[in-house]
């Protein structure tokens, strides 16, 4: 799952290295990242503070919409 999360100036000077380290990630302009799960949980355990943006929503799978054919 991805997350998209924004950080201050001062956090991302904290999580830089730590996510040039461990992380495969997006870089958007102000401070906003798209990373995974478990980069965001680094990130956490490692006293970051961030503000999560949104979460990469679950597409249904066909069997769950139904319907019907036409």
């Amino acid at each position: 799952m991805k997350i998209i999360i924004q950080l201050s100036s001062d956090e991302e000077a904290k999580a830089l290295p730590i996510l040039f380290r461990h992380s495969p990630g997006m870089i958007l302009p102000n401070r906003t990242y798209v990373l995974g799960e478990d980069a965001v949980k680094m990130l956490s355990n490692a006293g970051v503070r961030f503000a999560e943006v949104s979460r990469e929503a679950l597409a249904p799978c066909l069997e769950a919409v139904g319907g019907e054919r036409v």
